[in-house]
Formats: structure tokens, C-alpha cells, sequence
């Protein structure tokens, strides 16, 4: 009889050590060996835009190594995304590539999702700095960010600048500057990015602050002329620019930068294996030369840096916004 128990015996101390197992090690490492079994999806903008093209690169540098299918899903409109992939099962199955309006949005208006109570970090996945421009005479030829400087203190309230609508990366941008920098900038706003670069051309307004990719061509044609770049440190983008921070606005920055989340409580484990991938991948030689081509830089982080890092940022844009007194419309 107890030979005949033996085989139940056995079976339910496998089990027991499968338990202790569990407990030990933590669910999600034992989660983590099976993962993935079922394709993944990472949810991004619409079609064409910046955010789709890093989320297409990244889907096909991680598919072979996860052995399994990583599927673009576009979605239009920022605060869509968000919200499908807050609401989404914690499962590993379902990310979010998005840029700042994520995290910048909410400190200018409600929106139907928390950024720390919804969502996980995973990893920066790209980033590029705006360049600031000036009319070529201005009233007068300006050639650097210390000239400009002058000039506007010279002038308190005489000039403006131009951006798209309020609480946009121009308009932040632009609004860091002038509290940086102590300067009197007056605000023109313009319906997109396209008109407030064309009104910069046209000598409608004076200086802008825009994305690299929207000044960039036209500053190489000599319709505007580019005074230095947004980023912390030179930009392998425009090696040729000075930086803001060194030119006389010490510590100014401003990068474009993008991300990627998972649905709060997703195993860390697989946190951590998708973090894994996708780094090792913006690292290869591939991604970078993909990505600078697109006029962005590959840039991976660990989910605490990003983490991090975006709490900093909000931190300061709140700032900002509030010393601006900038209202979303």
C-alpha cells in the first residue's frame, strides 16, 4: 500500500517545490521562461509619422530574438493610445511607443489616465534636439545665441517668436528660453509647425525654436539661419551648431524624446527582457544608421533612468507652464 502512494507522493511534492519555486524566485522570473508565446503589439501614432517609423525599426529588430511576431498597431491621436494601453491586461503582450505629449499633457489639461498609476517604463527609444533660428537680419545680422541675448535685453518686449499651438514643443521651448535666459520674447501663434517656420522665412517674427527636421533644410538654403541646437551636448545631427547650454543659457535643453511603456503591473521580468532587446537593438550599427538618416538620434535607457528622467522633466515643464501661465485650448 504505501508503494501504491508513492507516485501521489511524488507528484504532489513536485508540485509543492513547483510552489516554492514560484515563491522564491517571484512569479514573473518563472513567467519570464515562457515569454513570449503569442505575438506582441506596440501600439503607436498613425501612419508615417515619427513615432510609427521608431516602432516599425524596433518591431522587426526584436522580432527574431523574442521568437515570436512584434505587430505595429496605429492608432490616431496621443491620448487614444494612452488609453488603450493603460487599459490594457498587464500580460507583456501589449507596449506603447509615444513622445512627450504623454507625460507633458497632463500638466496641461485632465486627461482620463495617470501617468504613474498606469503605466510601467521600459526604455527611452529615440531622441533629437530642435534647433533655434533667427530671420537672417533681424533687425539686424545675429549670428550667435549671446548676440541674440543681447539684443532682445536691449529690446524687452520688441521681439517675437513664433509657435504652433499653446503648450506645443515650440511653445515650451521657446517659454524655457525666455526664462532661462531672461529675455522679453513676445508669443505669435500660428496654426501648425509649417506656418510658424514660414512666418520666421517671411520676417514676420524674429526667432524660432522648432524641431531640428523643420529648421534644418531651410537654414542649409539660407532662408533662416540656425544659431545652435536644443540638445545638453552636441548633436551628431548637427555637428556644426553650438549648443544653447554653451552659448550662453547654461543648463538649457530641449529634446524631442520617444518611449515606450507597458500597462502598469506587467511582470517585471518581461520588463526587463523587452528592455534587453530593444537596447541591444538601438545600440547595433543598423539602428543608428536607420534612425539618423530619419533626423532622430537611437537612444536606449533602463526603465529606472527613464523613470527618472520623466519625473525631472515634468517636474521642470510644470514649472514652466506655470511661470508662463500657458492654458491648453
Amino acid at each position: 500500500m504505501e508503494n501504491a502512494l508513492l507516485p501521489g507522493r511524488l507528484a504532489a511534492s513536485k508540485a509543492s517545490l513547483a510552489a516554492i519555486l514560484v515563491v522564491v524566485l517571484g512569479a514573473s522570473e518563472v513567467y519570464s521562461q515562457e515569454y513570449p508565446v503569442r505575438p506582441i503589439r506596440i501600439v503607436t501614432s498613425a501612419p508615417g509619422g515619427g513615432r510609427d517609423f521608431v516602432a516599425r525599426l524596433i518591431a522587426q529588430g526584436i522580432s527574431d530574438r523574442l521568437g515570436k511576431r512584434v505587430i505595429v498597431d496605429n492608432r490616431g491621436g496621443a491620448v487614444l493610445m494612452a488609453e488603450i494601453v493603460s487599459n490594457a491586461t498587464p500580460d507583456g503582450y501589449t507596449f506603447l511607443i509615444a513622445a512627450s505629449t504623454l507625460w507633458i499633457g497632463p500638466l496641461l489639461q485632465k486627461m482620463p489616465y495617470d501617468v504613474d498609476r498606469d503605466f510601467a517604463p521600459v526604455t527611452f527609444t529615440d531622441k533629437s534636439p530642435g534647433i533655434m533660428a533667427v530671420h537672417p537680419t533681424l533687425p539686424v545680422p545675429i549670428k550667435s545665441v549671446r548676440e541674440f541675448i543681447a539684443l532682445a535685453k536691449a529690446r524687452p518686449g520688441q521681439l517675437n517668436y513664433s509657435s504652433s499651438a499653446p503648450g506645443s514643443s515650440s511653445h515650451l521651448a521657446a517659454e524655457l528660453f525666455k526664462m532661462m535666459a531672461g529675455v522679453d520674447l513676445v508669443r505669435v501663434s500660428y496654426k501648425g509647425s509649417g506656418p510658424s517656420v514660414l512666418a520666421v522665412m517671411q520676417g514676420e517674427v524674429q526667432v524660432i525654436i522648432n524641431t531640428g527636421s523643420s529648421i534644418e533644410p531651410h537654414a542649409r538654403s539660407g532662408r533662416l539661419r540656425a544659431l545652435a541646437v536644443t540638445s545638453l551636448d552636441p548633436s551628431r545631427l548637427f555637428p556644426d551648431l553650438p549648443t544653447v547650454a554653451a552659448s550662453g543659457v547654461p543648463g538649457y535643453e530641449f529634446v524631442t524624446s520617444g518611449i515606450m511603456v507597458a500597462p502598469a503591473k506587467t511582470p517585471a521580468a518581461v520588463i526587463r527582457r523587452v528592455n534587453q532587446e530593444v537596447v541591444r537593438y538601438l545600440n547595433t550599427s543598423e539602428a543608428k544608421e536607420k534612425f539618423l538618416v530619419q533626423g532622430v538620434e537611437p537612444y536606449g535607457s533602463s526603465p529606472k533612468e527613464l523613470d527618472r528622467v520623466l519625473k525631472a522633466e515634468r517636474a521642470m515643464w510644470a514649472k514652466v507652464i506655470k511661470h508662463a501661465g500657458i492654458v491648453a485650448k
